[in-house]
């Protein structure tokens, strides 16, 4: 029997420069795989993602069907190409049959090491990976599964801070906007004693909790939607992979919660104009930057007390 569920396939087009921020993007929203091809004779590509509709109802249009996510996406592709200085792009959609999204993925998405000594693997794949750490997490699932280069950026400086551990290990860490929990979940791998993940979006805060339940670290690391200006104590190490304008607003609060000799790290942000704005706003909270690392036009800061 043909199945009734439907999905809306959104495509739109963007320069290269910016294809890698677009697709994660796309990721996040839809959950489930995207499609990435070359535009050929143009240094540009076509993304495509696939965005569920649930079982379609009798009657229903597709423009009505779809509308919700055509605006979300719309809005968010507008404040992302603005960061670049791009007028918003145009979007095309079309409702098509269910084809098992979730199923067809497995063929693509295997274990991966993310950085040197932590694997991401799917929990469909058997196996062992000898002498590294692994978090199981599926694609899927909202807010990606930690491809993006600003996730491995954050994830270098954490992990740098347990296997050379100058001044110590962290022992407390907390990771602000969480997601899926992957930097949660590294920091507990790696070594701390207690770790707070924290999101503002219920649905990461589903997710993480899901991903740190089905990875056994419950045991010493909390999930909250608890706002930040709410958390209390201090830790060693803070984690936040948010972007810009976010980070400006969260400085006094991380400045606050960063204990004696604390590290900081911040992720998520674009290379030049907001890095060097980044680097005043915290100097001007007493937090000292002390290295930034670059992939792309993406880069992480690496900060302490002034």
């Amino acid at each position: 029997m043909k199945s009734s569920v439907k999905w809306l396939k959104i495509t739109v087009s963007c320069p290269s420069d910016a294809t890698e921020a677009v697709s994660d993007l796309v990721w996040v929203l839809s959950g489930v795989g995207v499609e990435i091809r070359p535009l050929p004779g143009q240094t540009a590509d076509s993304i495509t993602g696939f965005f569920g509709l649930g079982e379609a109802a009798a009657g229903e249009q597709p423009a009505t069907a779809g509308s919700e996510w055509m605006e979300r996406l719309s809005g968010e592709l507008k404040r992302l190409y603005g960061l670049y200085g791009l007028d918003p792009p145009a979007l095309t959609a079309e409702i098509i049959d269910d084809q098992d999204w979730a199923t067809s993925w497995q063929q693509f998405f295997s274990a991966f090491e993310i950085i040197p000594g932590l694997v991401i693997k799917p929990s469909w794949e058997e196996g062992t990976c000898e002498g590294r750490r692994v978090i199981t997490m599926d694609p899927g699932m909202a807010f990606g599964t930690g491809q993006h280069a600003s996730t491995r950026l954050a994830l270098s400086f954490l992990a740098s801070f347990f296997t050379n551990p100058a001044g110590g290990s962290p022992k407390r860490v907390l990771d602000v906007g969480t997601g899926t929990g992957i930097l949660a979940m590294a920091a507990a791998l790696f070594g701390a004693d207690q770790v707070m993940a924290i999101d503002n979006d219920p649905e990461a805060v589903r997710i993480a909790l899901h991903n740190v339940r089905a990875n056994r670290l419950d045991w010493n690391i909390g999930v909250s939607d608890r706002p930040l200006a709410e958390v209390q104590g201090r830790y060693d190490l803070i984690c936040a992979n948010i972007v810009h304008d976010v980070l400006v607003e969260m400085a006094p609060d991380l400045k606050r919660l960063l204990g004696e000799n604390g590290r900081l790290v911040l992720s998520g942000i674009l290379r030049g104009k907001q890095e060097r704005h980044l680097e005043k706003v915290f100097a001007a909270n007493n937090l000292k930057l002390v290295c930034t690392d670059h992939e792309e036009e993406w880069v992480a800061m690496y900060l302490t007390s002034a």
